[in-house]
């Protein structure tokens, strides 16, 4: 069909449209319960410390920190939506119209774009109106849109193109200022479908579809269209040699079409995106349009025949998109800024967590019989001397509370150096070790020529039948009381780390089970 009869059908048809309010329907309420419920269980779901981790425990400061993003992603949400009111109030000023974003680099071609079809449409008699937004308002201005080798767009513009379309020409994702790139984010969510061109000197750089991640994940249609698909040849004219601007044969044109088209495709599916999203590239050349005049064949060569074939599928395709736009610009706000960040935020943290605490419970098993080992070797060091202070002295009480406080001493040494960072305090003490001898192994001093003894008898030889039986006593008796110790101390560490990987698996768990019920209302919103 010529070019000229494809714009009569196009403009027909954007004429003919009747928009209707969309209607927010269930899927709104039911995203807005969704939401009550999560904010819900992630206030219950705070993970739990316990008093024998103290707080310069590493696991600790790693619960905390998990803790600290929790509370302040669930503090960011309502910042971050109030953020898409400009796009919202863009969107109701113009939900009269189908709105397509034009999306690409700087200086590929957008603005250029722009103007033609605004050219195209006043040659019809319609309307052309030109705006850009300051201030969160829609000002007319003068067009038409400046266009140039380097940024040219300093702020969000566009155009009104008759009764209901509206292109909408923001600076680029990958603009040279960081602010046209921010104001560019900004106002995204405001387009119902997106026309991302890419130039012919390097076709379908897909990478800048990452940038486009939110827009199509919330199942915007997206057309790609290859701008300048044009070349400079010279050719000779009266001797002297002469510049043309041509378009790209036909064979190259299809060729860098099929190769963008694949990609693209590719892409989105690493994105995760629907594929039938996509529509098939065009490939156009708005400079050699002008330089012929525009006449009907040079629409037709430079490639506007194939884009208002396109425009027309893509039209239709945003309508359907924008009778569900506020449940879709709820969704993805669910979706990406509520639910995705608390899992990119939350989800690496808690699975290092986990991990940690599995190792942690390892080393402390390992622990326990070494910890033994060493204070049982601390106290067997200095048991030699003590029973022969004990043989002078015949104080067996006392014999026994030196003892006793030698190994709760090494004991908490070893606590200290090797359970830094657990509470351990707090356990019951031992009773006293002299009560715990067993009786009868002959503890007291004999002497030869007497019974057992309060006194000696000046001069007398005394026997020390007791001494090998007390030793043994002594040590076996030490080895069970630091062991049981010992266990207490590390059960202790144990219930904690219990405590904690418990609120790890419940918060994990929590996620999870957030995830299937909104990918349902999804789901059937888009059904």
């Amino acid at each position: 069909m010529p070019a000229d009869s494809l714009e009569r059908q196009l403009i027909d048809v954007l004429d003919a449209i009747a928009l209707h309010r969309p209607d927010p329907g269930a899927a709104q309420g039911r995203m807005g319960r969704w939401f009550s419920e999560l904010t819900q269980a992630m206030r219950t779901h705070s993970l739990p410390g316990h008093a024998a981790l103290g707080g310069d425990h590493a696991l600790a400061q790693q619960r905390e920190a998990l803790n600290a993003a929790l509370t302040s992603c669930m503090a960011t949400w309502e910042r971050q939506w109030h953020r898409l009111a400009p796009a919202q109030a863009l969107a109701q000023s113009f939900e009269d119209h189908v709105m397509l974003l034009v999306f690409g680099k700087f200086n590929a071609g957008k603005s250029s774009l722009c103007n033609l079809l605004a050219e195209r449409f006043a040659a019809h008699g319609r309307s052309v109106h030109f705006f850009r937004l300051s201030g969160g308002r829609v000002e007319d201005v003068r067009g038409p849109l400046p266009e140039g080798a380097t940024e040219t767009t300093a702020c969000v513009q566009g155009v009104r193109l008759g009764e209901r379309l509206v292109l909408l020409d923001t600076p680029g994702l990958h603009s040279v200022t960081p602010e046209n790139a921010e104001l560019t984010q900004c106002f995204t969510d405001s387009a119902d479908g997106v026309l991302w061109l890419t130039s012919s000197t390097s076709p379908g750089q897909v990478q800048e579809l990452g940038e486009l991640a939110r827009e199509l994940h919330r199942h915007k249609p997206l057309l790609p269209l290859i701008t300048r698909s044009d070349v400079i040849e010279e050719d000779e004219v009266d001797g002297e040699i002469v510049k043309r601007l041509r378009n790209k044969s036909a064979a190259n044109r299809r060729l860098q079409q099929e190769d963008v088209q694949a990609r693209a495709q590719q892409k989105l599916q690493a994105m995760g995106v629907a594929p039938a999203l996509l529509k098939p590239a065009v490939s156009l050349s708005a400079h050699v349009i002008r330089a012929q005049g525009q006449t009907p064949q040079a629409l037709s060569e430079g490639g506007l025949t194939r884009l208002y074939a396109a425009l027309l599928e893509i039209v239709e395709a945003a309508l359907r998109y924008k009778q569900r736009k506020p449940a879709e610009v709820l969704l993805h706000h669910l979706e990406e800024t509520v639910l995705h960040a608390l899992e990119q935020q939350l989800c690496p943290g808690l699975a290092l967590l986990g991990r940690d605490i599995v190792q942690e419970r390892e080393r402390l098993r390992a622990l326990q019989p070494r910890l033994v080992q060493q204070v049982l070797r601390q106290v067997l060091l200095q048991l030699a001397a003590l029973l022969q202070r004990w043989e002078a002295t015949q104080d067996l009480a006392g014999l026994c509370g030196e003892i006793d406080a030698l190994a709760q001493s090494a004991l908490g040494d070893e606590i200290a150096a090797r359970l830094g960072g657990y509470a351990c305090a707090g356990m019951a003490p031992p009773e006293p070790l002299r009560s715990c001898l067993p009786p009868g192994l002959g503890y007291e001093v004999f002497y030869a020529d007497q019974a057992p003894a309060h006194g000696c008898a000046q001069g007398a030889a005394p026997m020390f039948i007791g001494h090998a039986s007390l030793h043994a006593a002594l040590q076996d008796l030490v080895g069970e009381r630091v062991a049981r110790q010992c266990a207490l101390a590390l059960a202790r560490c144990h219930e904690a780390l219990d405590q904690v990987g418990t609120g790890v698996r419940s918060l994990e768990d929590c996620l999870l089970r957030q995830r299937a019920p909104l990918l349902q209302i999804r789901d059937e919103l888009r059904t």
